[in-house]
């Protein structure tokens, strides 16, 4: 049985480490608060660039010549956008992004795709794709926890470079979708090309009769199709700036229930180890009482 002086190490150990978990945790709390606020504020600005670019869709004569909608029937090669963190210390959240990648690849190579590429957002995602062997066409890091539109701006670009030049004929995007603090969800969703029902709104697809028809609501000046072109890439922007923004909600979310379940464990080991530290002190006692009995038996 470890001494008495043992187990009071231990319990300071402990303490000090239920002193570093619940400051996380009330600094992820923090920062959970300002990311739920900063997405609420993206809402409207995204809604608002959807509605406009479902305008213009329907208003122009028509959609072919536009690059980032150009559906390619044979999908050779792909990238795998994964949305993760920097540091660890968040449960699940990083793992089960990978999951949902690895997963998305599988999928792509048996529907026929030949090679697929992984774009790394995330210094903890890059990491573990190095680590697999993946094939890793270009790494983004150090802004997850608090990302800007700046970042999404330099991802974007890069993504549309390699979808417009060929070098990929589709572009996936993984990431958690933040749904409440005790809920997060990984999301799977087409980046490129941009799919036409995304583009027409409220579900509808160009040439078919549940399209609805087009209204004159808005006019566009010179013409819908060059506003559309305009929009298209501002809407790849505001998605990826979405994705960055609720995985950083996500991630904080996933930290404070870590941390906060990392509290919980440490004050059930201070009581365990209490308990053992009492036990010790008992029998300490007792062996000296019988010690102290026993002598005196031997002096009579």
């Amino acid at each position: 049985m470890p001494s008495q002086r043992d187990i009071k190490r231990r319990i300071d150990s402990v303490r000090n480490t239920r002193k570093i978990t619940r400051a996380m945790e009330l600094v992820a709390s923090a920062k959970l608060r300002r990311a739920q606020e900063r997405i609420e504020a993206l809402r409207p600005y995204a809604k608002g660039i959807r509605e406009q670019m479902a305008h213009a869709a329907r208003q122009s004569e028509g959609l072919r010549n536009l690059a980032l909608l150009d559906e390619r029937p044979v999908v050779q090669r792909a990238a795998i956008v994964t949305v993760t963190g920097d540091r660890g210390l968040a449960g699940a959240f990083n793992v089960n992004i990978l999951r949902a990648g690895f997963a998305a690849e599988q999928q792509l190579r048996d529907g026929g795709t030949e090679e697929v590429v992984y774009v790394g957002v995330g210094k903890k995602g890059s990491n573990t794709l190095r680590f697999r062997g993946k094939a890793i066409d270009q790494n983004f890091e150090g802004f997850s926890d608090n990302p800007n539109f700046h970042h999404a701006e330099q991802i974007a670009e890069y993504l549309v470079e390699l979808f417009t030049s060929k070098e990929v004929d589709r572009v996936l995007l993984v990431y958690n979708a933040f749904k409440s603090v005790m809920q997060q969800e990984v999301t799977v969703e087409q980046l490129l090309p941009i799919e036409r029902d995304v583009v027409l709104g409220a579900g509808a697809v160009a040439g078919t009769k549940d399209a609805p028809p087009a209204r004159p609501l808005v006019l566009f000046e010179p013409s819908a199709e060059a506003v559309l072109s305009e929009l298209l890439p501002t809407y790849v922007n505001v998605t990826i700036y979405r994705a960055l923004l609720e995985s950083a909600a996500a991630e904080h979310a996933a930290r404070r229930s870590a941390m906060h379940n990392a509290t919980d464990n440490a004050a059930s080991l201070i009581a365990d180890y209490t308990l053992k530290m009492n036990r010790a002190r008992q029998a300490a006692i007792t062996q000296e009482i019988l010690e102290v009995v026993a002598g005196a038996d031997a002096l009579q």
